[in-house]
């Protein structure tokens, strides 16, 4: 800030625990909106439920007000056969029903004045927080900002090492730092000095030939070793390369196999040889020196940059040297997060780790468990439920319609996390957490929601780690492998009203069942295209498609034809009752109903197919 500042300016020392406070404030301003605005959603789906009760409101008044007008046209023409003095207009005689009927109108006009005046004040104040959210947000910036300090900073301190270094070794080495002027937030600066110094340390010592053998192989007596920063998004991003002879995997494998990390007749790839680097206590060092043959750096600098939220990525190639590539988070106050669900606990992956979010099938999703991968852009992928990484008692994932699979990185390694259910990108603001919990591998911090609750954000990588290992690329689901909870059976209520539709939901899901909600005919088809229901509740009353049509495109669909239909309607009339019968309706139930009468009729219809099901797979 102060390098940034205007010529002539005013400048300001401020304690670094009171902006500490101001950014930790202006996160709590964020939550409180974030709850603000959770009301203000579940507000305005209360305004559209009362939006369709008063158009189906003013759709049932219109017919009342036509059966008033019949009658007052009955008694118009009554009244002149038994009063001829007096014309029709001059003696009008309605009836306490008319009167209600009007009453009724005025009434439903003045609830649909008051809800269009409580809509236009929710839009009003949606705008409002819409507003609120940028002032915030460039509050928090303006805030991070001032956090914010130039990559430039360490640059005497990165060259006196580079320079230390290579004057012990007796060799002649230039830096080139390119990116000075990105900022970086202090905190993650600070913590990543001593990792930089390893890795350009390590350049030195072991990447940049000495002079005689540069000239061999004709290159330049000078080795060039090039430091480049660019902020990309949310992220920051440190290249460190060099021009030396690069990796070399013959003496990584030879000092692997010695030290055990691999099987003396297996061969792994240069990826794998590459990431053995990363190993605690790995080195290819002949001798044990100031700079190098401690077995310490690599891992060290892997494990930093983990615990800030990043990620480390190497490529190098014989002859022509080595380059580390370092994501880092912009600043360790807010991040971008993805909220995973595994039973009743929620946690939060940074969404920079996250490659991409999968939906699988149930049958895709039990084969994906049998080989204990998934494939995955070419490549074949470990799986594991995040519940038993987490270390939840008796985890079992549970086979939905659709089940998300959250495919994260760490360095080139993926690993793909089975959950129950995942959300879509948000910002939160990270909270510290106490030492108790830190301690934890893989916990990075922890957020608070809109709705108040407490999430751990966790670096999945890291905990992928701490249970599996470092190289969990290869290795058999084990850990993470889990024999799928059977889906619950899934019923469609299909009824134009509100409340019997929310009535009856609660009345289901209590008893385990995963229920789906249809508000006529017409909305019922349009999700039977997706999803096949294995029993159906179905009115007769209803816009757009009544019930008795609706059951007649059911029996004339091949796929669906053979799903069970509990009809529920106030119309006991046999005739009603005998047409439903013909169209094909399983059972014929009246309003009001007994819920064990409902409840016993759709475990009848569950227990034949699965009778069905099982004789199916016993038939030869």
């Amino acid at each position: 800030a102060v390098a940034l500042a205007a010529p002539g300016s005013a400048l300001v020392r401020v304690r670094a625990d009171l902006l500490e406070r101001a950014v930790n404030e202006s996160g709590e301003v964020s939550i409180a909106r974030s709850r603000i605005e959770n009301e203000m959603g579940t507000l305005r789906q209360s305004l559209q439920d009362l939006t369709e009760n008063v158009a189906r409101l003013r759709s049932q008044l219109r017919e009342i007000e036509i059966q008033a007008e019949s009658q007052v046209q009955a008694r118009i023409a009554h009244q002149k056969e038994t009063s001829p003095e007096f014309d029709p207009l001059e003696f009008d005689r309605y009836t306490r029903f008319q009167e209600l009927a009007r009453m009724l109108a005025e009434s439903v006009n003045d609830v649909a004045t008051v809800q269009q005046n409580a809509m236009r004040s929710l839009d009003g104040a949606s705008q409002d927080m819409v507003r609120h959210a940028q002032v915030l947000r460039e509050l928090q910036q303006n805030l991070m900002r001032m956090r914010m300090v130039q990559f430039g900073s360490l640059a005497d301190r990165l060259y006196r090492v580079v320079r230390q270094a290579a004057k012990e070794l007796g060799k002649r080495v230039s830096m080139d730092l390119r990116g000075a002027s990105v900022e970086i937030d202090r905190g993650v600066l600070e913590r990543m000095a001593a990792p930089i110094e390893h890795l350009l340390r390590n350049a030195v010592a072991h990447g940049i030939e000495p002079a005689v053998e540069r000239q061999a192989a004709g290159k330049s007596e000078t080795g060039e070793i090039r430091v480049e920063v660019r902020q990309e998004g949310n992220e920051v991003v440190l290249f460190f390369s060099d021009d030396g002879r690069g990796l070399d995997y013959v003496k990584i494998l030879a000092r692997a196999r010695s030290a055990g990390l691999v099987e003396a007749d297996s061969q792994p790839s240069e990826r794998e040889l590459a990431e053995l680097i990363f190993a605690p206590g790995f080195s290819t060092a002949g001798e044990v020196t100031e700079l190098s043959g401690r077995g310490v750096g690599t891992d060290v600098v892997r494990a930093e940059v983990q615990s800030l939220g990043g990620r480390i990525d190497i490529d190098s190639q014989p002859g022509h040297g080595t380059r580390f590539t370092v994501h880092l988070p912009l600043t360790l106050a807010i991040a971008q997060v993805v909220v995973a669900t595994v039973g009743d606990v929620r946690y939060a992956i940074a969404s920079s780790s996250v490659e991409q979010v999968l939906q699988l099938k149930p049958q895709a999703l039990a084969a994906a468990y049998d080989e204990g991968s998934i494939e995955w852009q070419g490549a074949r992928v470990p799986l594991h439920y995040l519940g038993a990484l987490v270390g939840i008692a008796d985890p079992r994932p549970l086979a939905q319609h659709l089940s998300p699979v959250v495919v994260v990185r760490s360095g080139t390694l993926r690993l793909a996390m089975h959950v129950d259910a995942v959300s879509r990108n948000q910002e939160v603001v990270v909270k510290n957490v106490g030492a108790q919990v830190a301690r934890v591998p893989g916990v990075g911090g922890a957020t608070v929601l809109g709705n108040g609750e407490i999430v751990l954000i966790l670096n999945a990588a890291r905990v992928a780690q701490a249970v599996l290992g470092d190289l969990w690329l290869d290795r058999p689901a084990g850990s993470g492998r889990r024999t799928l909870a059977e889906a619950p059976p899934t019923v469609m209520v299909v009824d134009d009203s509100l409340t019997v539709r929310k009535v009856t939901q609660r009345l289901l899901v209590r008893e385990g069942y995963d229920v789906l909600l249809a508000k006529d005919g017409v909305d019922a088809l349009r999700q039977l295209q997706d999803r096949q229901p294995d029993v159906m509740l179905v009115d007769i009353e209803m816009p757009r498609m009544d019930g008795f049509d609706l059951t007649r495109n059911i029996r004339a669909d091949d796929r669906l034809r053979d799903t069970p239909i509990i009809m529920i309607t106030s119309r006991m009339a046999d005739k009603h009752r005998n047409h439903a019968m013909s169209l094909g309706v399983n059972v014929y139930l009246g309003k009001p109903y007994r819920d064990d009468e409902l409840l016993e009729h759709i475990s009848s219809f569950l227990k034949a197919r699965l009778r069905e099901s099982d004789a199916t797979a016993l038939r030869p």
